[in-house]
């Protein structure tokens, strides 16, 4: 990956879970994290942003929800790798969001070991968890 293809989308239209996501990607990857309030947002940011190579979208979202936002995207960025974040996920939910088009699937709260987990599967680079 070229440092010019190193931006996280992130779309989350609540504040403290972008903030948590984003201090997460910035401690632990080589990735810089920009953030699209709605599905919206999404869309045009993949759009409009050159070097985005990860999409972290929550499914629940204003004016675009994220599994319509990412059918839109998929369409035409296939190979645009999208993680589905999300709340409210029931049983049975992540093969909704796979059908929409998501790479995988992430439970809100998000445990940070099991989102870099997903992240080295996925062949980005972590930066290792030191006990604190």
């Amino acid at each position: 990956m070229t440092s010019e293809n190193n931006i996280v989308l992130i779309a989350e239209d609540d504040e403290s879970g972008f903030q948590v996501l984003s201090f997460t990607v910035e401690r632990y990857t080589n990735l810089k994290p920009i953030r699209a309030k709605n599905g919206q947002e999404a869309l045009m940011a993949c759009r409009n942003t050159p070097g985005i190579v990860l999409v972290l979208m929550d499914i629940k979202m204003p004016l675009m929800d994220g599994k319509e936002a990412t059918r839109l995207i998929k369409k035409e960025f296939p190979e645009l790798k999208i993680i589905a974040t999300t709340a409210y996920a029931l049983y049975g939910d992540e093969q909704i969001f796979r059908a929409a088009g998501c790479d995988d699937y992430l439970a809100k709260p998000i445990r940070k070991s099991a989102f870099l987990e997903m992240l080295q599967r996925h062949g980005f680079e972590t930066r290792r968890i030191n006990p604190e």
